[in-house]
């Protein structure tokens, strides 16, 4: 029996709703239908969930954390234990013990069998409000048989349909009446609430800050995670493909000498297509580049050592810079090669495998032995920086000017490149509109030039700089003012 702590009166913080069961009853379904979106990997298969997936939700106004556990599945003694059972154990009872409310998920088809005996038994030891969600409740008689989990004297019971979205109001309405007392007294925030102080005036919009944390498996991903926050969060083993969903941890990173909030994305190990067959494998390799796709920063980590940057680590490189992403590289493992010369020889040996992210800082780590992560933090809070620069028009034409004018573009075409102005349109990554005569008359090696030039004077570090030319529009001809053409026609006239 596992003993759970009770949580603190915290009225700073959102009240946390775990969903736990047994395997294969519909958790991350549910999971899936609360929050909205398909977050969660849902199949048929059993123990698709492993680590924890949490997310922010809410209802009529009321803010909480929702968390989605894997299956419990050790807890019956006819059973055979898989591998994994153990770890995903620990991350349920982990779970249970930061929620204030607990959902058991049930499929009322099956009825009740052992293991739902057994996990009921366990929850029942929390002493903390149990909803039973009696999933599959597909039509009004099926819900009527919901009754028979009544046995197990938990709050309340809610027949639900994950796949008809049946009855999920109802058991959020009866989850928040089973919350402590501290949650019900909080207000529901309106809108304009959340825009203004208590003096009235505007408070400050802060996004947390999404890095996503990318690589090919067992490279030390989730280990990583783990030394980052100091807890073993999520599940780590020297098996590839132990992670399985992108997990969205919350996380702060030092920013202009105050806390910032921060979302760490722990993602599966990017595999070759033709490699991965496995259906969840599949959902768990989109979760990964969807993941690339909306962060706002990505830790590529790789394998220090010799001969260790494989074509898969070239490949995950290029999808990083083809969604133009700030990047810092993580060369983890360094411990097991850690001279001064070798070190300086993988960093030589990265940046000539992995040209496309040279604007990418690199930072040896060790995960497993905790070394280098302050400055791995400190880099991190650097590139945050750097996304926040944004140098006025008038510095920006001084830069590019100063530039034409220390070096001259080559001639392409019949004429020479003139640059008019610049203006920079975005700041997450840095991208500059220059106008010039002729964009076709730039070679690709002076863009590369200006680019390094606007690099070098702004301080850029791990973002790389985007440039597009255009051709500044030719001035409108008055339409009072006739034109050559209907000057001769009027003089025939």
């Amino acid at each position: 029996m596992n003993t759970y702590p009770t949580i603190p009166n915290a009225s700073d913080r959102l009240p946390v709703i775990a969903i736990v069961g047994r395997p294969n009853v519909g958790k991350s379904s549910l999971f899936n239908n609360i929050i909205g979106r398909r977050m969660a990997i849902v199949h048929e298969q059993s123990g698709v969930t492993r680590d924890r997936v949490a997310a922010t939700g809410s209802f009529y106004g009321r803010h909480f954390q929702l968390i989605d556990t894997g299956g419990l599945g050790t807890m019956g003694a006819s059973r055979n234990i898989d591998k994994w059972d153990e770890h995903i154990s620990t991350q349920v009872f982990q779970a249970i013990a930061d929620a204030d409310v607990l959902i058991m998920v049930v499929n009322v088809q099956q009825g009740i069998v052992p293991l739902d005996e057994a996990v009921a038994e366990e929850l029942r030891a929390t002493g903390k409000p149990v909803i039973v969600a009696a999933n599959k409740s597909d039509n009004p008689k099926l819900g009527e048989e919901s009754v028979e989990f009544s046995c197990w004297g938990f709050a309340d019971i809610s027949p639900i349909s994950c796949l008809h979205r049946y009855g999920i109001d109802d058991l959020l309405s009866k989850v928040f009446d089973h919350l402590p007392k501290q949650y019900k007294a909080l207000p529901v925030k309106s809108e304009k609430d959340d825009n203004e102080d208590t003096e009235g005036e505007k408070a400050p919009d802060v996004q947390p800050l999404r890095i996503a944390i990318v690589g090919r498996p067992n490279v030390g991903k989730s280990s990583l995670v783990n030394a980052l926050l100091g807890e073993d969060r999520v599940i780590t083993s020297d098996v590839a493909g132990t992670t399985r969903d992108a997990v969205d941890i919350d996380f702060s990173i030092k920013f202009h000498g105050e806390q910032r909030p921060a979302i760490l994305v722990d993602t599966a190990g990017l595999r070759k297509t033709a490699k991965v067959h496995d259906a969840v494998e599949k959902f768990s390799v989109m979760r990964a580049e969807s993941a690339i796709e909306h962060a706002e920063l990505v830790l590529m980590v790789v394998e220090a050592g010799e001969n260790s940057i494989t074509a898969q680590d070239r490949r995950i490189a290029g999808l990083i810079e083809r969604n133009n992403k700030p990047c810092i590289i993580v060369a983890n493992k360094y411990d097991l090669c850690a001279s001064d010369a070798k070190i300086k020889a993988l960093h030589q040996m990265l940046r000539n495998d992995l040209p496309g992210l040279a604007y990418a800082p690199v930072v040896f780590t060790s995960a497993a032995k905790r070394l280098h992560l302050n400055t791995l933090l400190d880099m991190i809070s650097t590139v945050a920086e750097q996304l926040e620069l944004h140098p006025s028009t008038a510095l920006v034409n001084r830069v590019l000017l100063d530039a034409f004018e220390r070096l001259s573009p080559p001639v392409v075409g019949v004429s020479p490149l003139k640059f008019y102005y610049a203006t920079m349109t975005s700041h997450v990554p840095p991208h500059f509109l220059l106008f010039v005569n002729k964009a076709s008359n730039c070679a690709p090696n002076y863009k590369a030039y200006l680019a390094a030039e606007l690099r070098k004077a702004f301080g850029f570090v791990g973002v790389p700089v985007l440039m597009a030319l255009r051709d500044r529009p030719k001035k409108v001809a008055n339409f009072h003012t006739p034109g050559r053409g209907e000057k001769l026609r009027r003089k025939k006239r």
